[in-house]
């Protein structure tokens, strides 16, 4: 942290909007610190449905400027970011009593050419048939439609828009807490409360960014003038993780008979995420875990369309996320609006506070760059947007993709397992090396914890990447909290107890 602790840009909240203004303004030149009171993607941001798409449920309610966006965003990061976000081709299996083939057609087609597609299929409606999919759907699904969008790691995303602001001299500052913030002399002062010490730390700004989620409000009404203001709708939504039940590549799309969607996208090679719902709630409380009538919901869902029937007991895991979204009035819960609202609250001779309203992972970097365009006039000389065409950490490869990628890990790394590269090389990107370092045999690597995750690794993610407890590590930054055992869940906690002491 620099001596006098004074930056120019201060922004609350550790999620993927947080983490990506970061990124922008810290490439543009600014002096940035970011504080999250937790671990970064602790809540809604490692929450999500692992999906970069354009949202074609979305053109249902006219969204058309917002699922544009989306999908030239798409384009984008499977661009600057290829190790963490990959092509997923999606099948979604129809019969006459739902929407009509006509609508769904229309709607692909317009999905297939509002975003300048470049690189992803286009639509087509087939005979299930002549596609394996037939041995796992019902008799009664006869056709069925396929389109693109993608698969997203949405914490490591995170991280990696955090990695890439830390390279461009931005602060991170995790597991500190904002206690205070007051206007004084055109500037902010700033208290911060660190999770482990309890020490103060005090610092000032020039600007505020509020990304602070489900507390959104909360910290606006403490920077300035309370006005008892609720603009956020909170709305839960739960996933659920199952053995697959399909070897293909393909996820599937389900329309419920409540007009709601369902996504079965595969997941870390032998599961299936299942999800989401859109449960209306009154405090963040009560969304950060899936009640059993939601676990039916998704079952049953699931069970409409596939032979292979579901059941709770099934289940190996689940996790569910808050979006706080910004209300437009719409009583449906899955009608609100995913767009985002800004708002800048800057009277004069007081220095600016921005807050984010909502949003979508898909769409944060366009965000964070709508975002700087409406703090550019506290700051003269601020620098150009930067981020479209340039990698996020780990994004350049030094190959031409990642399948290259992992071939040359390969030849560089003949003595580990290939399985062991590969999830490193989708988890680290061109960053791989980073990692292993000079490790060479299973040896160098240190404990083995299961679930492709060793000492070398756990070693990098505390020192390099924010981690602090087995949690982050296990579901944040890698999800091998899938497949590791109780035992191998112990080990690694009495490792950690021992490199975070020497580390603290």
């Amino acid at each position: 942290m620099p001596n006098d602790n004074a930056y120019d840009l201060l922004i609350i909240g550790g999620g993927i909007n947080g983490a990506g203004i970061a990124c922008d303004a810290a490439g543009r030149g600014l002096s940035v610190a970011l504080c999250e009171q937790g671990d970064l993607a602790g809540q809604t941001s490692s929450a999500s449905s692992k999906m970069i798409h354009g949202g074609l449920r979305y053109l249902e309610h006219g969204e058309f400027r917002l699922v544009r966006e989306a999908l030239q965003e798409r384009e984008v990061l499977m661009r600057n970011a290829p190790h963490l976000v990959a092509p997923l081709r999606l099948i979604l299996p129809h019969t006459p009593d739902q929407r009509p083939a006509w609508m769904i057609h229309v709607g692909l087609l317009l999905y297939d050419h509002l975003g300048n597609r470049e690189t992803l299929s286009s639509s087509k409606c087939f005979r299930l048939a002549n596609h394996p999919a037939r041995k796992v759907f019902k008799p009664a699904f006869k056709s069925a439609f396929a389109y693109s969008d993608c698969r997203v790691d949405d914490s490591r995303l995170v991280i990696a828009n955090a990695l890439t602001a830390r390279k461009n001299g931005a602060e991170i500052l995790t597991r500190h807490r904002l206690e205070r913030a007051q206007s004084r002399n055109g500037q902010w002062l700033v208290s911060l409360r660190r999770a482990e010490s309890g020490d103060r730390v005090e610092i000032s700004a020039r600007a505020l960014v509020n990304t602070a989620g489900t507390a959104v409000e909360a910290v606006l009404n403490a920077t300035t003038t309370p006005r008892k203001r609720n603009r956020i709708r909170l709305v839960k939504g739960s996933h659920i993780v199952v053995p697959r039940f399909f070897e293909g590549a393909e996820g599937f799309l389900l329309q419920n008979p409540d007009g709601r969607v369902i996504f079965v996208i595969p997941f870390e090679q032998h599961y299936s995420i299942i999800g989401t719902t859109d449960v209306p709630i009154k405090t963040p409380e009560d969304g950060w875990a899936i009640n059993p009538a939601e676990t039916r919901y998704l079952c049953e869902a699931v069970n409409r369309y596939f032979q292979s029937q579901l059941i709770p007991d099934d289940v190996v895991w689940s996790f569910s996320g808050v979006r706080s979204l910004f209300d437009d009035g719409e009583s449906d819960p899955s009608a609100v609006t995913r767009d985002y609202v800004l708002e800048l609250d800057a009277p004069a001779n007081a220095p600016p506070v921005l807050s984010v309203f909502g949003g979508k992972i898909t769409t944060y970097r366009r965000l964070a760059e709508a975002a700087m365009d409406r703090l550019g006039a506290y700051f003269p000389g601020l620098g150009r947007a930067w981020t479209a065409d340039r990698p996020l950490a780990g994004g350049d490869l030094t190959a031409p993709n990642l399948e290259a990628l992992l071939n040359k890990l390969k030849f560089d790394y003949p003595k580990l397992p290939s399985h062991l590269l590969q999830a490193l090389a989708r988890r680290h990107g061109g960053w791989t090396t980073r990692v292993l370092d000079r490790a060479h045999t299973t040896e160098d690597l240190g404990p083995d914890f299961g679930g492709c995750l060793t000492g070398r690794e756990v070693d990098y993610l505390i020192k390099e990447e924010w981690a602090k407890t087995p949690e982050d590590i296990l579901w944040r930054r890698t999800k091998s909290g899938l497949h590791i055992d109780a035992a191998g869940r112990q080990r690694l906690e009495k490792y950690m107890a021992t490199r975070t002491a020497v580390t603290a």
